[in-house]
């Protein structure tokens, strides 16, 4: 909160209030950081006095002048020192450079400022003499900072208490006459605007009202000239401030008549020569003035001038919305874009207000439009590149991420959702179905831009992902706040599911921006999967959205030549949304219809089993596993659909094993098929075998490389060994019927391991077989283990008489005889 006591430069107060935005501003204009010494200090004073005693102008009093002024953070101008810049500025005996009138000016406004109490004989001097310098110099040597320092000295003036009446409306009346006369000086020098309208500020809290009025039509009119400043955000930031600073002194001295003819005149018309976006700043400054008066004092008339400001914003978005026609509709007005920033950061800072449709659209535009304007980016980014094929300037991203504007994206949009809880039925399901729409468009330009800057420009692809990281954020939020606003039971079933998929399609095209775990998402995904999970029909028509075969394997807007080139296992943006799916489609799988699955889930299941990102491929993997698992009635349908998926998923995940598919994520499958479909189903008999035929050829690979290592199992092949260690493990989960069979392939792959190998795995099923608690199988299973022990015995020993037969018939050809002790 502005406190008028606390702020000795109104000017500096406002130029820390406008979020970071620093402007460029010349010397005399603002608080210098360097400082010169005391000493320094002294003699530049002595040389002022010196000169004017001996009546002829020095040009070292310029650099006099200069030296007062880079220490005026630190500098006490008293009494005798204004009176000697009076002098100076008022003699006849010398003609003053245009540049020394600033500084003279500068430092007097330093005098009135930090003197505890100016004597009033010296501040009418001063009055008289800025008036006469005004109406002799000002018009042959005006500049911007001339302009600048004259009417923050001014205003300055009118606000002290002690000064006569007299004099506060000389210079209220003179400073009118320069904002009206010579205003286009400002956008000359728009580095000054601070100081002007610090000037301003001054001259509305000061004691007298004669220019009440006609001060804030020059303050709230310039903007809108042709030749005046242009309007800004730093700037629409400052006069927000300004108006706050203005009206809590006025709330504080209970100023009634003042905040009368305010709230009248200023807030309660609209003057076609009032700017809308200071408007509404000053709608914005109002209220975040009388909220802080709120909390200390119960003034009637403080509530009636927040209504009143309320009011005014709520006037200035419907004109918006009128004059864009709901902002549905392509907007390219600069105005319209300044105006909705404005509305945006003027709420940002002003609190809650009341709901109205105008600004919840208006903000909802704010939003998608300006915050994170990503659909305008990639449109310019792809017709960028289209026709000349050089690099996007990345600067306009980068100016946007600096901004104040994004700065507060989120706090915009906790006003935002604030706004949306208060909403009417046809305005929630308006901004909702926005907002949903905005991230469909999101996934689709980001995925058309990241294809296209990946090898290109990294750089701005970064940037562009910064922002749109936040607008996930943004999107999270809003959508936890539907959930509390749908979920529940003011409405029907049928409207909560239909909420609950769009919240999951939606989240879904921006699961690529998640990069952080955010309790708004999870919440939300907890309410919306349990709420999805119900029904049978909500869950194929969030399945239904899921990307086709097709989509994800091709592009239809790329060109032909680029369409050729297109890799959809290098699409990180498609691959985070079919993650997503593939991650929530488990939950609700129970309700699934089997014929919806296969022609929607698994066409995307198996392609992403071949994904190169081993997270993608296990995910896809326990998708398959959750299919497996489900409908433990064996509807015939669906043992029947998992029986025909089995035939491809075994050809799938061994094809590209081991290099692409990981062997968790094809064993967690295998153990599912396995323990779910019927007994004795042809499927798991295929499963075995085509597991049992991936062994044998990479036991063939190994036998052909007649490794060291292959000898010592220890160091054996691990795809190799993982093959075994699952069939193994198999022997524990098959059926009845399927035993015997992979009790036989599993024994004749034994049988062709090394010595080694073949005592491990051995001892690993004598072990397994030994803490199994199975009845059933297990004595079979030790008649099989003694029965393969016994022929892994024999096979060793044929391989050692086979062995000790050739090294004889070798020695016999060579003409030695063994010795008796080699035998």
């Amino acid at each position: 909160m502005a406190r008028q006591t606390n702020t000795l430069f109104l000017e500096q107060w406002l130029r820390t209030n406008i979020g970071g935005v620093s402007y460029s501003v010349s010397g005399h204009s603002s608080l210098s950081t360097s400082s010169s010494s005391a000493r320094a200090i002294i003699q530049a004073w002595s040389e002022i006095r010196d000169s004017l005693q001996n009546q002829t102008f020095n040009p070292l009093i310029l650099q006099s002048l200069k030296t007062l002024l880079n220490s005026q953070a630190s500098l006490h101008v008293a009494d005798p020192q204004a009176k000697l810049l009076l002098s100076v500025l008022s003699s006849r005996s010398y003609d003053l450079p245009s540049e020394s009138y600033p500084i003279l000016l500068r430092l007097l406004y330093i005098w009135v400022r930090k003197s505890f109490r100016p004597s009033t004989v010296l501040i009418d001097s001063a009055v008289d003499v800025l008036s006469h310098v005004f109406a002799t110099e000002f018009g042959l040597k005006k500049s911007p900072s001339f302009l600048a320092e004259g009417i923050l000295i001014l205003g300055a003036i009118s606000f002290v208490p002690s000064v006569s009446e007299s004099s506060k409306i000389a210079c209220s009346e003179l400073l009118c006459r320069l904002l009206e006369e010579d205003y286009e000086l400002v956008r000359l020098g728009e580095e000054i605007i601070p100081d002007v309208l610090a000037g301003i500020g001054y001259a509305l809290s000061s004691s007298v009202d004669v220019h009440f009025v006609r001060v804030w039509d020059s303050l709230l009119g310039i903007w809108g000239k042709e030749d005046g400043p242009r309007s800004t955000v730093p700037t629409a930031l400052m006069i927000l401030h300004l108006v706050e600073w203005v009206v809590s002194g006025c709330i504080k001295s209970r100023s009634l008549k003042k905040i009368e003819a305010f709230s009248q005149q200023i807030l309660g018309t609209s003057k076609a020569s009032y700017v809308p976006s200071a408007l509404v700043m000053v709608a914005a400054g109002v209220l975040r003035a009388s909220r802080q008066a709120a909390n200390g004092q119960g003034l009637e008339f403080v509530s009636r001038l927040r209504i009143s400001a309320e009011n005014q914003i709520a006037f200035v978005a419907q004109q918006l919305i009128s004059e864009t026609k709901g902002f549905i509709n392509s907007d390219n007005d600069p105005a319209n874009s300044l105006l909705r920033q404005c509305l945006s950061l003027a709420l940002a800072r002003s609190g809650a207000v009341s709901f109205t449709a105008p600004v919840l659209l208006c903000l909802a535009s704010a939003l998608l439009r300006e915050i994170f304007p990503l659909s305008h980016l990639y449109m310019q980014i792809l017709q960028f590149i289209h026709s000349s094929g050089s690099e996007f300037d990345t600067n306009e991203i980068k100016r946007h991420l600096d901004s104040t504007l994004f700065k507060e994206a989120g706090v915009i949009t906790g006003v935002f959702c604030n706004q949306y809880v208060s909403a009417d039925e046809e305005s929630k399901s308006l901004v909702e179905s926005l907002i949903w729409d905005y991230c469909r468009d999101v996934y689709s330009g980001h995925r058309q831009v990241a294809l296209l800057l990946r090898e290109r420009n990294n750089e701005l692809l970064v940037d562009l992902e910064k922002i749109a990281e936040s607008a996930f954020l943004m999107v999270a939020v809003f959508a936890l706040a539907v959930t509390k606003q749908r979920l529940n039971s003011n409405f029907s079933q049928e409207i909560q599911r239909e909420k609950s998929v769009q919240i999951l399609v939606s989240f879904s095209c921006l699961e690529y921006f998640r990069r952080m775990r955010l309790p708004e998402y999870m919440d939300t995904i907890r309410r919306v999967v349990a709420c999805v999970q119900e029904n049978e029909s909500a869950c194929i028509s969030f399945v239904e959205s899921m990307p086709t075969y097709v989509d994800l394997t091709t592009w239809q807007d790329f060109s032909s030549k680029q369409k050729m080139g297109y890799e959809w296992s290098k699409d990180e943006v498609q691959t985070a949304r079919v993650l997503f799916y593939v991650r929530v489609i488990p939950t609700c799988i129970e309700r699934l219809l089997a014929h919806v699955f296969r022609r929607v889930v698994t066409p995307a299941m198996f392609l992403y089993m071949g994904h190169p990102n081993g997270k993608v491929a296990r995910a896809s993997h326990s998708m398959f596993v959750a299919f497996m698992s489900s409908g433990k009635d064996f509807k015939d349908e669906r043992v029947s659909l998992k029986e025909q998926l089995v035939f491809y998923y075994m050809q799938r995940s061994l094809e590209g094993y081991p290099d692409i598919t990981p062997f968790e994520g094809m064993a967690s499958g295998v153990a599912a098929l396995v323990r779910h479909l019927p007994a004795g189903s042809p499927a798991t008999f295929y499963c075995i075998h085509c597991l049992v035929n991936k062994a044998n050829n990479l036991l063939s690979d190994a036998n052909a490389l007649k490794a060291d290592d292959w000898k010592n199992w220890q160091g054996g092949p691990e795809p190799c060994k993982k093959i075994l260690e699952l069939l193994s493990r198999l022997i524990s989960l098959v059926d009845i019927q399927v035993l015997p069979t992979l009790m036989k392939s599993l024994a004749q792959l034994i049988i062709q391991l090394p010595k080694t190998g073949q005592t491990m795995v051995l001892n690993e099923l004598y072990a397994q077989v030994a803490e199994s608690d199975d009845v059933t199988r297990k004595p079979t299973l030790v008649s099989w283990l003694q029965s393969l022990s016994y022929l892994s015995s024999q096979a060793k020993m044929e391989v050692f008489t086979s062995k000790e037969r050739e090294g004889k018939e070798n020695s016999a050809s060579s003409g030695t005889v063994e010795p008796q002790a080699r035998l």
